[in-house]
């Protein structure tokens, strides 16, 4: 087995995105419990940092969405990735994880499989959504696959990828909000309208309007936006305000940064974008109403590949409409108000909602210590990919 120039195994984490790079923290620290003498470098940001992984590439800026926007950033990517592809062949690191991301991970992984290096994929790209033309591609040059759905094995049925369930890491990570217990302020309404700036462009002017809708029908209710820290959140605030003036009969939209959970426990209902965000709602027991908005050319190509009956990942996991979904043009202030509405303590929907949430929350729970697992099959699959070369 190869090792550092330390004498110690050596593990790359490769992360694109804020939700991967959290588990990817979570992950290494699971890690570092199996073998304390690791070396875990990466691509990451300020979670993975924290947790003491060595950054080699900060993904602070790559969280990029839509086909438009990445091919504006292209020679970025290209840079980073042949720079990342160059050090792998002169460090050879022991495995690498590479965590969802599929744009960039998937090609590195073709790259790292020439170079004879462990790959493993944590959290699976969304094949099963986007069609099954990629599957025999994975296959081939990855060695080992943990998915967080219990649906997503079935997708590579036929192959010969060991594929795991381990459960999602956000039971783990959110595990002590759900042991407080939290009270529920009844007439406070959520707005999250992402953690992209392109994405709060064209959600947060839907959520204010939809807001001040709300606010006509029903006078009572309070109205506060949850956005992570960092570069979006003075991005947001700046929106905000001029949203509030130039929207008609616009309520006092309360901004609080860096304490989505705490008001995922807090509030009574909520109006989010897509995104791991509607997870974690689900496992903190908080209906939503769930939009989304493309770029017009990106949404028309998304629609001759994705076939799927749901977009938002609880209704897929619970596999039926337990929070209401609503797409471009149909994502309204309209019939955002309208679905939110109906989602309001003593409603009888709210009742299937929590009933729903519940039933994706225990098809989620794969097996306990769902890290530590994942953990182990990284360790597990180096050492025996080791062994056999």
């Amino acid at each position: 087995m190869n090792e550092s120039a330390e004498g110690k195994r050596c593990i790359w984490i490769m992360a694109g995105e804020s939700s991967g790079e959290a588990y990817g923290a979570l992950l290494a620290e699971r890690l570092w419990e199996q073998d304390a003498d690791l070396v875990i470098r990466g691509m990451g940001a300020t979670a993975m940092s924290e947790a003491g992984v060595d950054i080699i590439v900060d993904s602070s800026d790559l969280g990029i969405i839509g086909l438009v926007e990445v091919l504006k950033h292209y020679p970025m990517f290209r840079r980073i990735f042949w720079g990342l592809v160059e050090r792998a062949s002169r460090e050879r690191p022991d495995a690498v994880v590479l965590i969802d991301y599929p744009g960039f991970n998937l090609r590195f992984a073709k790259q790292l499989h020439k170079l004879g290096i462990t790959v493993i994929y944590y959290i699976s790209p969304q094949v099963w959504a986007w069609g099954k033309r990629r599957i025999p591609v994975i296959a081939e040059v990855v060695d080992k696959m943990l998915t967080i759905f219990p649906f997503e094995p079935e997708a590579y049925a036929g192959t010969e990828l060991d594929v795991e369930f381990v459960g999602h890491p956000l039971l783990e990570v959110l595990a002590p909000y759900r042991e407080r217990g939290i009270e529920r302020e009844e007439s406070t309404v959520l707005l999250l309208p992402g953690s992209r700036r392109s994405e709060v462009d064209r959600m947060l002017p839907v959520f204010v309007e939809t807001s001040a809708r709300l606010a006509l029908e029903r006078p009572d209710l309070n109205f506060v936006v949850a956005v992570p820290t960092g570069s979006v959140s003075g991005h947001v605030r700046g929106l905000l305000a001029s949203l509030v003036l130039a929207v008609p009969d616009c309520p006092h939209i309360g901004l609080v940064e860096g304490e989505t959970r705490e008001w995922l426990c807090r509030a009574s209902v909520g109006i989010a974008a897509s995104g791991t965000v509607t997870v974690e709602a689900a496992i903190l027991g908080l209906p939503l109403v769930v939009a989304y908005r493309l770029n017009v050319l990106t949404f028309a190509l998304l629609r001759r590949l994705v076939k799927i009956p749901y977009f938002t990942m609880v209704n897929l996991v619970a596999e039926g409409l337990v929070y209401p979904e609503f797409l471009q043009g149909d994502a309204n202030p309209g019939t955002l108000s309208r679905a939110l509405v109906q989602l309001l303590p003593g409603e009888p929907e709210r009742v299937g909602a929590e009933e729903g949430m519940a039933l994706a929350v225990s098809r989620l729970a794969g097996r306990s210590d769902v890290c530590k697992r994942a953990a182990q099959a990284v360790i597990g699959t180096m050492e025996a990919k080791a062994e056999a070369d």
